[in-house]
């Protein structure tokens, strides 16, 4: 018996010191080995956490021959909420997408679950906020140093003054405003017991977490280390780094759209949304055209809408929202006013919320769930399962004993250990992935084709699933294709063996591009990735210029308000030497951003090419009004008017004034539109397949599994 108890306290305790650990290294966490710096690293804590301490858990259930849980009123809600999520993403059109995106929340909420039940009595309590209040302590402090040029950390990409671990300073300012009150709250009700006697602290009942004057002193100084943190950060939001943030009429617009204007899935969306972590698919597809009258934001694309909560309504649909407020409805019935969860919560319906920011959400909630279970432990209860096993007497005087069977407990422990083993081993998988390919990026930076082109191949076959990789590893191939290709000198044959390679190169790139659209098909980027690679074979693969046309139509269909799918695609009209399909979709493009200098300036070209020589003039005089702020577009539009006058033999000054907007948004350098890469001309043309839409298997299998042939 002491044996088990023993055990029992070293599981309990290690579970604790597991929590602990966690909060405290969750905000602070980050590495330059990952593709995201901030967010990946996070998520793989997250992950780590929430494996070890459902073992723990499991050995906990085995050693005590019984299932101890302890239930909370955000139990039922959290779990409608899960479900619908996970219907979500499972009807996604954007399914491994929104999958992914899934699994993470799906961890979070497992860590509530786990965070509620290791934390038990009021010094574990007290540990677990110390954490907190520790880790915001330190974010604080390197938010403070930062501000002041003062670079404590060894690496490069620290050294800047508007650094944080969060990556996004709008994360950092919204994690330290939920911690803050954490603090204050063992200070202020303290000094509120001496003098106004407050009955409203979430901490009443805790007499020995705040009695302590050395405690206090502590979380006084926390206090205002972190409060000088969130000073700073906000500061900083309010003047020199502002954040991107998606107009709210824009994100109206959008979330209402697409829970109502999905005609392929009308119920589907309007009950379950896109699919959750998909709203850049919505963006893109029902932004308006008015967007594009912003001046500063109508040329980036959001993956994000205006706030949390409209980005629920869009991607989960309304049953997403009433899950969510099920749970809001369930903190309001406490009448708590617990500030740490008010913040979390007005930040949700008010701002855009990444990963980092909604976890701490979910987190937060299971601190208050503990808080409220030491202060009204009926709405907060245990149960317990005890799995008993008659044994008669082998006297048959019907006497029996009754014994605890750890049957059950260990089956139980079994299908949580298999569950999140499972999604675990597949986050495992996809964290080694992104670590590959990181050492790709790396490698590319260096010039390193062959190192680049092998860890490619290597994260793409461990994590076939993720349509970025394949985008990069399309445009990897067609680069060394197109590198082999150049190296040939002129007027000689290249050799059977390179001609060989840059086929298999070619091949393989069609194929990772066709690959991209297949994983995440309503993603406009990858079929703007598959018409680019079409578009630089023009001439070497047969029918090259038909599938880029096509491929870039249905880039058009899925971001049909964006001016740039219509430069793009009247780029390659102009390449062929379509001169009226170019114009025509040159104009598109101006009729939907009439103040686009490099819609005009393609549209001179082309009607130059045509031998409208006036129609030209005026539309490269659009173009020079609308960058005269630039000096290097404006001098380089000022010699091409120069030579045009001269074409034509006019007198007109350059400046004349024509029509154009009142007012002019940012503008890219001008530039005409053209392929970045393109492939030798091939007489005869090679045969190249087209973008037909296959079906991926979640593994690479025969035909998706990537083998690295280049010598380069």
């Amino acid at each position: 018996m002491d044996s088990k108890k023993q055990a029992l306290s070293y599981i309990e305790n290690l579970s604790l010191i597991i929590v602990g650990v966690f909060f405290l290294a969750f905000p602070l966490v980050f590495t330059s080995i990952s593709t995201d710096i901030f967010t990946t690293p996070k998520q793989a804590l997250l992950f780590g956490f929430v494996i070890l301490s459902t073992i723990l858990l499991g050995a906990k259930m085995i050693i005590e021959g019984k299932v101890h849980l302890r239930t909370t009123p955000y139990d039922l809600p959290l779990l409608l909420f899960t479900l619908v999520l996970f219907a979500s993403s499972l009807l996604a059109v954007n399914r491994y997408d929104s999958l992914i995106s899934f699994v993470s929340l799906f961890f979070v909420i497992v860590a509530y679950f786990l965070i509620v039940n290791a934390v038990r009595g009021v010094n574990a309590l007290l540990f677990i906020l110390s954490c907190l209040v520790l880790g915001a302590s330190l974010v604080g402090i390197l938010a403070v140093l930062s501000f002041f040029k003062a670079y404590v950390l060894p690496f490069s990409f620290t050294h800047q003054p508007y650094f944080t671990p969060f990556g996004q300073l709008l994360d950092q300012a919204i994690f330290l405003s939920m911690i803050l009150p954490l603090a204050g709250y063992f200070v202020f009700p303290y000094l509120s017991r001496l003098r106004l006697k407050r009955e409203d602290s979430p901490f009443q009942r805790s007499d020995d977490v705040v009695g302590s004057t050395g405690r206090t002193a502590s979380f006084s100084i926390a206090f205002i280390v972190i409060a000088a943190g969130l000073i700073t950060t906000v500061f900083q939001l309010f003047t020199t780094q502002k954040p991107l943030i998606l107009p709210l009429e824009t994100g109206f617009q959008t979330g209402f759209a697409a829970v109502s204007q999905d005609t392929d899935h009308v119920f589907k969306s309007f009950l379950l949304g896109s699919g959750f972590g998909t709203y850049l698919t919505d963006f893109t597809r029902f932004k308006s055209a008015a967007y594009n009258a912003h001046p500063t934001l109508w040329s980036f694309t959001f993956f994000r809408s205006s706030s949390f909560g409209l980005e629920l309504l869009a991607t989960t649909g309304l049953f997403g929202v009433g899950a969510f407020f099920f749970i809001l409805h369930k903190f309001i019935k406490e009448r708590i006013l617990f500030l740490p969860l008010v913040f979390a919560i007005v930040a949700a319906l008010a701002l855009p919320f990444s990963f980092t920011s909604l976890a701490l959400l979910f987190l937060i909630l299971a601190v208050f769930a503990v808080i409220r279970s030491h202060q009204d432990p009926k709405n907060y209860e245990d149960v317990e399962f005890l799995f008993v096993a008659v044994k008669n007497s082998l006297f048959g005087d019907g006497s029996s004993e009754k014994r605890l069977s750890r049957v059950v407990p260990a089956l139980l422990l079994v299908i949580l250990v298999a569950a999140v083993g499972f999604l675990g081993f597949y986050a495992g998988k996809y964290f080694y992935s992104d670590l590959l390919f990181k050492k790709a990026l790396v490698a590319a930076e260096q010039n390193n084709g062959k190192r680049t082109y092998e860890l490619q191949v290597q994260a793409i076959n461990i994590c076939f699933l993720r349509d970025v990789y394949h985008r990069v590893f399309a445009q990897t191939n067609l680069a060394l294709a197109n590198a082999l290709a150049q190296s040939v000198p002129k007027d000689t044959k290249p050799s059977e063996e390179v001609q060989k390679q840059i086929l298999n190169l070619i091949q393989q790139g069609i194929q990772s591009g066709r690959n991209a659209t297949t994983v995440s098909p309503q993603t406009a980027l990858n079929w703007n990735n598959l018409s680019s690679i079409y578009r630089s074979l023009i001439g070497f693969g047969q029918n090259a210029d038909q599938f880029a046309i096509l491929t870039n139509q249905q880039a058009i269909a899925l971001d049909a308000t964006n001016p740039q799918q219509y430069i793009n695609l009247g780029g390659i009209y102009y390449q062929l030497g379509q001169w009226e399909e170019a114009q025509r979709h040159f104009l598109q493009a101006i009729t939907l951003k009439r103040d686009y200098a490099n819609a005009y300036y393609n549209l001179g070209h082309t009607l130059e090419e045509k031998g409208d020589l006036q129609n030209a003039l005026k539309a490269y005089q659009t173009v020079q009004s609308l960058v005269a702020a630039e000096p290097e577009s404006d001098k380089k539009i000022s010699e091409e008017i120069a030579v045009l006058q001269q074409k034509i033999g006019s007198q007109a000054d350059s400046g004349t004034q024509v029509s154009t907007p009142e007012s002019a948004s940012q503008q890219e350098p001008i530039e005409l539109n053209k392929s970045e890469t393109q492939l030798p001309e091939r007489k005869p043309p090679v045969v190249i397949p087209g973008p037909t839409v296959s079906i991926p298997s979640p593994t690479p299998s025969e035909g998706n599994e990537v083998t690295p042939s280049p010598e380069q």
